[in-house]
């Protein structure tokens, strides 16, 4: 079965401002992500891409144009089932703000009983993008082989929930993994199991290095805004 490139959007205007984006429209890629998404081709310049599957919102169109316009013969499709979580009262609110609801710590810590209002659960979200990667393996396998390479460019819950899927990782686990904006998260599928075989490879260690002011303890909600 192929090997699935997950690369998550860019660095946006809403994680900058510490805003939970969700479905919000006209969030696009600050300065720093338009960079990110412009090395992107030469990131994986090396990696005979077969197709690219990205969600509909602007800031993942954004990410994957750069991509698409240094390989013209690149197929490109849009699939809503990867698109960011539905955070659906939330979406909009500051991040800041939202760490005193009480539904923040059912999000951390049991993400399975977490259903935003008027939005969706964690559960269904996990659903929809492992149904969506499942079809697409099957459809990328058949027009382009087993050993076929593709990429899907898509958001930090979206992607994580994924390698949770792909390690069988309970989902009231996965807030465990972090992925940064435009890194790269590699899964090969066998017909028996996946394979994690990268993990928010972002190229950059300078997230890693000791900040002026401790980190925060729980995982951001939407992935982060990723190394300052």
């Amino acid at each position: 079965m192929p090997t699935l490139i997950l690369v998550r959007h860019g660095r946006s205007t809403a994680n900058t401002s510490g805003v939970l984006a969700g479905w919000t429209p006209g969030v696009a890629l600050d300065d720093r992500g338009a960079a990110q998404a412009a090395a992107l081709p030469g990131r994986l310049a090396g990696l005979p891409i077969s197709e690219v599957v990205a969600s509909p919102l602007q800031r993942c169109q954004e990410t994957v144009r750069p991509l698409l316009d240094a390989r013209p013969a690149l197929r490109s499709h849009t699939d809503e089932r990867i698109g960011e979580c539905h955070y659906g009262d939330w979406s909009g609110r500051k991040l800041a703000e939202l760490a005193d609801e009480p539904l923040m710590e059912v999000v951390q810590a049991h993400p399975t009983a977490a259903a935003f209002p008027g939005g969706e659960s964690m559960r269904s979200m996990q659903t929809r993008a492992a149904e969506a990667v499942r079809e697409w393996n099957a459809r990328v396998e058949r027009d382009h082989g087993a050993d076929a390479v593709y990429l899907m460019c898509s958001h930090g819950d979206i992607i994580k929930s994924l390698v949770a899927d792909a390690l069988g990782l309970h989902l009231d686990l996965f807030q465990r993994i972090s992925v940064e904006p435009c890194s790269i998260t590699a899964i090969r599928y066998t017909r028996l199991r996946p394979f994690l075989v990268r993990l928010g490879d972002t190229g950059d260690f300078a997230s890693l290095a000791p900040r002026e002011e401790p980190g925060e303890e729980d995982a951001p909600v939407g992935g982060g805004a990723g190394a300052p």
